[in-house]
């Protein structure tokens, strides 16, 4: 049995926003579901050990396999990845399932979509946890520029605005690729520091020089590096890729957005050792945010759901315990 067959439940399918949505539920269909939002290069696999502490706790659960991954449609333009339709899947899942109002629980990219629902579909969410990725405000200047000016040339968001190039390396050697991300927090410390050609986070650079004997920092079973290896191989990385090719488009089209939230229970859970989204970048989140509880989890680098999977559960189920009862 694969890993995805042990450790996830049986996968069920949805017509929503015009393509199909896989995604897989745990616990009684009773209360406010949490619905677990991937990042990337990731699954809903990302979310097991969640789903099954949620089942054993029974509360209700929803992860889906997000537009362009694992087992939901990938569109064929990058304008499919924008945050419309990214939360606009999200909404879509909802009705789906006859839910009006759900919590939506995001890491990484999931991250940022969780964050705009309450803003672009107030009246179905009834709370946001962030986790690693903090809510942050609109971008004073157009994002991949900044981001240019700040990281350099190679950062990995910059890199990715090529079309086909990063799909074509990273796809060359998926196992490596997985590896090579999906590492603990000493593994990827180095992506912090500039590379020779002035660049910091340049994961092209990193990646065809790292060395895949390394395996003292890896975070990933050979069952659960299976499990992503075999996804990526099926479907390729442009589909998550490009959603951050609409990075530019989303800024563009949320001119005069909300710039705080209000009046809507929120959670932040920041990671100590996350070199990409780290804690720092969440120190403004309560001035920006009504109703915030805020947390740290200890040695713990990006992938922290997986990483530090008993924290998380511990953190998210005590505050729903104490915000929304069973």
């Amino acid at each position: 049995m694969s890993a995805m067959e042990s450790r996830m439940p049986p996968v069920q399918r949805a017509a929503v926003n015009g393509i199909e949505v896989a995604y897989y539920e745990v616990g009684p269909r009773q209360g406010v579901p949490v619905i677990f939002c991937h990042g990337f290069p990731e699954l809903a696999f990302s979310w097991r050990h969640q789903l099954r502490a949620f089942e054993a706790a029974g509360r209700w659960a929803i992860a889906p396999d997000q537009r362009g991954y694992g087992l939901t449609s990938c569109p064929a333009e990058v304008t499919d990845y924008d945050i419309e339709h990214l939360t606009g899947d999200m909404v879509g899942l909802l009705n789906h399932l006859g839910i009006e109002k759900a919590i939506f629980c995001g890491h990484d990219w999931g991250g940022i979509v969780v964050w705009q629902m309450p803003l672009l579909h107030p009246d179905r969410v009834a709370g946001v946890v962030g986790l690693n990725t903090p809510f942050m405000p609109r971008s004073p200047i157009e994002p991949i520029a900044a981001m240019r000016f700040r990281f350099g040339p190679d950062m990995y968001i910059v890199w990715f605005q090529t079309p086909g190039d990063a799909d074509a390396v990273l796809g060359a050697d998926v196992e490596k690729t997985i590896r090579f991300f999906m590492r603990k927090a000493s593994g990827l410390q180095e992506a912090a520091e500039p590379s020779a050609a002035g660049s910091t986070f340049a994961f092209k650079d990193l990646l065809q020089a790292w060395d895949p004997s390394d395996v003292g920092s890896q975070l990933l079973t050979h069952q659960e590096l299976a499990a992503f290896v075999e996804s990526f191989q099926a479907t390729g990385f442009t589909g998550g890729i490009n959603w951050y090719r609409n990075f530019t488009r989303n800024w563009e089209r949320s001119e005069g957005q909300a710039t705080r939230l209000d009046n809507l229970p929120c959670l932040m859970i920041t990671a100590e050792k996350d070199a990409v989204l780290s804690p720092a970048m969440a120190e403004g989140m309560p001035g920006m945010i009504g109703d915030l509880e805020m947390h740290m989890v200890r040695d713990s680098g990006h992938w922290t759901q997986q990483e530090k999977p008993d924290e998380v559960n511990r953190l998210i189920l005590d505050w729903l315990d104490r915000r929304y009862p069973k």
